[in-house]
């Protein structure tokens, strides 16, 4: 996992067609934009492990592996 440190209004680049902005920083909450093409599916965590718990899709590879030893 890579660990970065980011500011309001600060972004971070994946690819080249996703970009993720923090918007606000307030105590215990961080405010996340997402900039994706509509093809990305994009979901909370929680929202992903009911769905593999109801069966409605697969386990996630980005979920079930392990983390690497630092």
């Amino acid at each position: 996992m890579l660990m970065l440190s980011r500011k309001t209004g600060q972004s971070i680049v994946i690819n080249d067609d996703i970009v993720i902005t923090i918007i606000a920083v307030d105590r215990n909450r961080v405010q996340v934009g997402v900039k994706a093409p509509g093809y990305v599916p994009i979901y909370r965590q929680e929202i992903v492990e009911r769905m593999v718990a109801t069966g409605e899709i697969e386990p996630l590879a980005c979920l079930t592996a392990e983390p690497a030893a630092v």
